[in-house]
């Protein structure tokens, strides 16, 4: 696994092949990085990863210079690789917990701008995460969520549906959470 850009670009970490995760493909990662850029100030940008995985979405935010990363990982060895990257890049930014992400979004009260969910293709729960995302205190007000899917799923009926990008059998789908804070008059 390599990060694509920013302050950690070029570092590579050996992913143990005992792995069940399926890793975002570099492919798509980098074009994933390159439509939120246009949502996103990655500077100013507090992120969720769910179901992290191998960490490779959370070591992109991080290396792009996010304040604060959190991931989610229920798995014991990847939570325990994520974890070990992350002492490996001494950035206090990045931060690891090892729970199951569909009890998580309930429970959390902290905020972030965007979160991010790569869950199993075949989760039987994938279908509801948009809603559950948003029933939740997940999101700040006009915050991003990103679902990476498979083709087999389509969410652009969501109300808070943005946008859909495909790269190869990997898809992801947008969602804002509406602003209430910005006033309709400028």
């Amino acid at each position: 696994m390599r990060v694509i850009t920013g302050k950690y670009k070029g570092r590579h970490f050996d992913v143990p092949r005992t792995f069940k995760a399926r890793p975002t493909t570099d492919f798509a990662k980098e074009n994933l990085f390159n439509v939120l850029r246009a949502y996103v100030d990655f500077e100013e940008t507090r992120a969720l990863d769910l179901f992290a995985g191998t960490g490779s979405i959370t070591l992109e935010l991080l290396s792009r210079g996010c304040p604060r990363v959190v991931a989610v990982e229920r798995e014991a060895s990847h939570h325990a690789f994520i974890q070990s990257v992350l002492r490996a890049l001494d950035d206090r930014a990045g931060r690891v917990l090892r729970a199951d992400a569909l009890k998580f979004i309930p429970r959390c009260r902290e905020q972030f701008d965007l979160v991010f969910a790569d869950p199993p293709y075949a989760l039987a729960e994938l279908p509801e995460l948009p809603d559950r995302v948003f029933g939740s205190a997940l999101l700040a007000d006009g915050g991003i969520f990103v679902l990476e899917h498979g083709k087999d799923h389509r969410f652009d009926g969501h109300p808070c549906f943005v946008e859909h990008r495909a790269y190869g059998s990997v898809n992801f789908s947008f969602f804002r959470k509406p602003d209430n804070n910005k006033s309709e008059n400028p």
